[in-house]
């Protein structure tokens, strides 16, 4: 079974923009009043993007990747809220929005299911998140890690996948993310399934709320999403609880995410652990500063597991770079520089990333 995943997926603002279905551009950041602002930064970068453009356009060679290795599933962490609300959640600096009208860009490549426990996924109030869930629902993608209560946002999504074991995908948001903690989903009160910290309380809620719905031979995917946006160094506290997850709950994937670049990649009992996959679609393009992470690079995660045991069988990674607000498959220097940069964070874990003659990259584990 292989199944795709990837860091975070954020179509709204100026991705939006772009789109056949623009939202109003009007925005309140400190620095920019319309989001067109960031599709003119793209555009001074790399020149001009046609307008408007098709749904499958912000994918771009990613599209074929996805057709020829054909996944099992496909999984993304939508860091976006997909609403037609015009009341912004207050407290915050940054709201990300995308019409609904433009959710045919996430079926456009045959997404099957959305994590939401993120902090942009409640950017337009309570109102925006169940837009967003009936919108996602209404489009027959999946969601996992918010919900109307606490309840369903604690309840994973289930994925059939052809006559192989069930794939239940569980998402939680860590507040170290950025997510306010008034955004948990309470009894009654719509929001993400939030955890405070990663201490051993919130742990032994994580592991209760696995354990309550998986069974012996499902395939449990579980992404993290935590962390500060820079950086490679990697917790201990974070390496502990992915671990803790694997040994009392039995995860089959880890996929952690929320930096705005991938970081180092462990291999506990034989079960992956992303400890942050990157941004894939953003509209960051054009945006100065932390240029040493390289954050305009993206990753498709290709994971292809033993359906028995779940145990990993193989990680295919294939690299690209986002220019005009599309994928592109990366140049061979740059699959170089992540292939040595990745095994040097991976060093520490016993990994490192294998650079092969077509310029995707193999992990290896001991």
């Amino acid at each position: 079974m292989t199944i795709f995943c990837c860091g975070d997926v954020m179509t709204g603002r100026g991705i939006d923009q772009i789109l056949p279905h623009p939202s109003d551009p009007r925005i309140a950041e400190p620095h920019a009043r319309t989001a067109e602002v960031y599709v003119r930064l793209a555009e001074d970068k790399n020149g001009p993007i046609r307008r408007p453009m098709d749904w499958g356009y912000i994918w771009g060679d990613a599209l074929a990747e996805l057709d020829w290795t054909a996944p099992a599933t496909r999984i993304v962490n939508l860091e976006t809220s997909v609403t037609a609300r015009d009341t912004p959640a207050p407290g915050k600096q940054i709201h990300y929005r995308m019409n609904p009208k433009n959710v045919r860009c996430l079926t456009a490549a045959g997404i099957q299911c959305c994590t939401l426990a993120n902090n942009h996924v409640r950017d337009w109030g309570v109102a925006g998140l169940i837009e967003t869930l009936d919108t996602l629902h209404g489009a027959g993608v999946a969601t996992a890690g918010a919900g109307p209560d606490a309840e369903r946002a604690s309840t994973p999504a289930v994925i059939a996948v052809g006559d192989g074991p069930r794939l239940l995908v569980f998402a939680f948001g860590v507040a170290d993310s950025g997510i306010p903690a008034e955004w948990a989903a309470a009894e009654g009160r719509p929001g993400v399934n939030h955890l405070p910290d990663l201490s051993t309380e919130s742990c032994d809620r994580a592991v209760a709320q696995i354990r309550r719905t998986a069974r012996p031979g499902d395939i449990v995917f579980v992404a993290l999403h935590w962390g500060a946006n820079w950086g490679y160094e990697i917790a201990p506290e974070e390496r502990g609880f992915a671990r803790a997850l694997i040994d009392r709950a039995g995860a089959t994937v880890i996929c952690g995410h929320s930096a705005h670049h991938s970081k180092g990649i462990e291999v506990y009992r034989d079960r992956p652990i992303f400890y942050g996959c990157g941004d894939f679609i953003n509209d960051y393009e054009g945006i100065t500063g932390y240029e040493q992470y390289r954050g305009d690079l993206a990753l498709m995660y290709f994971v292809t597991l033993d359906r028995t045991a779940g145990t990993l069988l193989r990680l295919h990674i294939t690299p690209f770079q986002r220019r005009r607000f599309r994928l592109n498959r990366a140049t061979a220097r740059d699959a170089h520089w992540l292939a040595d940069t990745l095994s040097r964070e991976g060093g520490l874990l016993n990994t490192r990333l294998e650079l092969t003659p077509d310029g995707t990259l193999e992990l290896r584990w001991r």
